[in-house]
């Protein structure tokens, strides 16, 4: 649905260009959620507003379904972004107007609706995302996850082909966040809706996002599936965002035993379930020492991963790993 080719986006400061965006590639297809993450600074927001021309690009092409928006006059790029819908950060409601009226605004803006047509879009929206009890009171008697809630019903009023959220949980608590990811996957499924978000949370990309690219100062360093990206980083970037979600501070060297192999095994989907190490030491000689383990879930596909040491001569221990990968458990020999 959108393709991104060698986007530049540079800031004339003083008598210098500041490059804030770098020869940017990215292809997304239609009704996929897909996460972009990155630390502060490091261009996600600037590369969120490129897809819709909030922030016009120095070079290269932004194209939703096979329009390239930077060739498209103002009155044709108008109409296109009301097929855009947009969640922001810190809400940006209209303090003086009703939840209700915050909902209609974006309708009233495009026109071709009744009164009673927009009243009854209204009230489906207020049901989908859990505030019809709400519609009457103003944003300042809502808690923060509510006034979200509003931003996504406002964001996808015109029935938007693609949704992009900037930063939309970082001013809400955990279980909030959680609320409203549950309800952005909801609104994916149910209306087929292309979602990008951008974040510098790993724990929200794993929780509703199908791929995810890592952007650090203004460049894409790594792209791919999440379970992937997650499972095994390739980049210094994403390694230290994995493992800071992760916290992943266990002591590798002061936990050896003597001569063993000491090995990070990965199993993903159905794998985690299964009896793998029972099959490795029962066909093997090999001995195997468990030092940590997990099993958690990547959106909706479980994985678990185990550090361990394996034991016994050299010819033992290399079958033992040869067997995991012919199990389809992906081995990682760390020494």
């Amino acid at each position: 649905m959108i393709t991104i080719e060698h986007l530049h986006k540079s800031y004339r400061v003083g008598k210098r260009d500041v490059s804030a965006l770098h020869d940017v590639s990215l292809h997304i297809p239609k009704g996929q959620i897909f996460g972009i993450i990155g630390r502060s600074g490091a261009g996600k927001s600037t590369l969120l507003r490129t897809f819709n021309l909030l922030e016009r690009p120095t070079r290269g092409a932004v194209s939703i379904d096979g329009v390239d928006l930077t060739t498209l006059g103002k009155a044709e790029l108008d109409r296109t972004r009301q097929h855009i819908g947009m969640v922001f950060q810190n809400f940006s409601l209209l303090s003086a107007k009703t939840v209700g009226a915050n909902v209609e605004f974006p309708l009233k803006l495009a026109g071709g609706f009744t009164r009673e047509e927009r009243r009854r879009r209204v009230d489906e929206l207020l049901e989908l995302v859990g505030l019809s009890e709400h519609r009457d009171k103003y944003p300042a008697q809502l808690s923060g996850g509510q006034k979200q809630r509003v931003g996504i019903a406002r964001a996808i009023a015109n029935a938007p082909r693609l949704l992009l959220c900037d930063e939309a949980t970082s001013a809400l608590d955990p279980e909030t966040t959680q609320s409203i990811l549950a309800l952005l996957a909801e609104i994916n499924v149910r209306l087929g809706l292309t979602i990008v978000l951008i974040t510098h949370e790993m724990q929200v990309i794993r929780s509703i996002c199908d791929r995810v690219a890592v952007i650090e100062a203004g460049e894409i360093v790594e792209t791919g599936e999440v379970s992937d990206v997650f499972l095994h980083p390739t980049h210094p970037v994403t390694r230290a965002l994995v493992a800071e979600h992760t916290h992943d501070d266990f002591d590798l060297a002061g936990l050896r035993l003597g001569g063993a192999r000491r090995v990070r095994l990965t199993y993903v989907g159905d794998t985690a379930y299964q009896p793998i190490l029972t099959q490795v030491v029962e066909q093997t000689r090999a001995t195997i020492t468990i030092l940590q383990g997990a099993v958690s879930r990547i959106k909706d596909t479980p994985y678990g991963q185990l550090l361990v040491d394996i034991g016994g001569p050299d010819a033992d221990a290399a079958a033992a790993i040869e067997l995991f990968r012919r199990l389809n458990v992906h081995c990682e020999q760390l020494n």
